[in-house]
């Protein structure tokens, strides 16, 4: 049994090292946050199905799963148009940063939907965090665009995560994943056609974006997005969320190694990331714990 846990932490981790490079492509791919996430939704919906169809998966789902997922798929759109949106305002490591405040989100939002009692320690993790980024925000206001939107990524990240470890107890990864990916498609595009972007000029890609957006759809959605799916089934919502805080390491370390971004934020911002990185792994050990207590209580 614990060899079979071991192997899901594992796959977990890389999963999170993949989606550590992804705001690296965030910023190597030209387009703008609209026309990224349009295109990398469009090619992962695409090939997911037909991994369906080669895996001879059975598409049909109820209406009632159908709406369900459909609202996850447009959470998961807001989210990608926040996560990229706010590199392109500010850069990946104030994104990433910001995007670890989803270990508060996830504390508060995984109690409600999944009817357990709060706890005490999450909660303060959680503002912990809120406090690191106070710090960031309070020396690196020019970022301030992309703080707000990658705190509202973290947000969307922890309700979809939630509602996901839900779904899966009835849905197949593949299916959860195809139909959210084509919802988001729809509902993006009905965005843009009312906002009238589909111009010559929308589909105009360079050889840079459509490189990057072959790389974030096939290496960074399609494997990682179905195997996190599968992974609520065995290791909770609110632990997925904290291992993807890792993305933050990584992420800052691809920001660093490609665009030198250590010489674009001042010393206090590394300050900040080291409190929540503590808080975190702090998390992690009380978590362990407490779990251990649970399991002695039981025997």
């Amino acid at each position: 049994m614990r060899k079979v846990i071991n192997k899901h932490y594992l796959l977990l981790h890389l999963i999170v090292f993949i989606w550590g490079f992804s705001p690296v492509l965030g910023r190597f791919i030209t387009v703008d946050a609209w026309q990224l996430v349009w295109f990398r939704v469009l090619i992962s919906a695409f090939v997911t199905f037909i991994y369906i169809i080669l895996s001879k998966q059975s598409v049909v789902i109820t209406k009632k799963q159908f709406l369900q997922l459909s609202g996850v798929g447009l959470i998961i759109m807001l989210h990608w148009l926040a996560f990229y949106g706010a590199i392109k305002v500010s850069n990946i490591s104030v994104t990433l940063v910001a995007f670890s405040t989803g270990t508060l989100f996830s504390a508060v939002i995984e109690p409600i939907l999944y009817k357990r009692s709060l706890r005490f320690y999450e909660i303060i993790i959680g503002l912990v965090i809120i406090g690191a980024i106070i710090l960031i925000f309070s020396v690196e206001t020019q970022y301030w665009q992309g703080i707000v939107l990658g705190m509202f990524a973290a947000l969307t990240s922890s309700i979809f995560s939630v509602l996901n470890g839900l779904l899966v107890k009835t849905i197949k990864p593949a299916l959860i994943s195809f139909y959210e990916l084509f919802a988001a498609l729809i509902g993006l595009t009905i965005v843009l056609i009312c906002m009238q972007s589909f111009t010559t000029t929308f589909f105009s890609l360079d050889n840079d974006s459509i490189i990057g957006l072959l790389l974030l759809s096939l290496v960074c959605t399609v494997f990682p997005f179905i195997a996190s799916v599968n992974l609520s089934k065995y290791i909770s919502p609110y632990t997925i969320v904290l291992t993807v805080n890792l993305e933050t390491v990584y992420g800052i370390i691809w920001a660093i190694l490609f665009y030198k971004e250590n010489k674009e934020v001042k010393p206090t911002f590394y300050v900040g990331v080291f409190i929540i990185l503590f808080a975190i792994f702090l998390n992690t050990y009380l978590k362990k714990r407490r779990d251990k207590k649970v399991v002695v209580n039981k025997v």
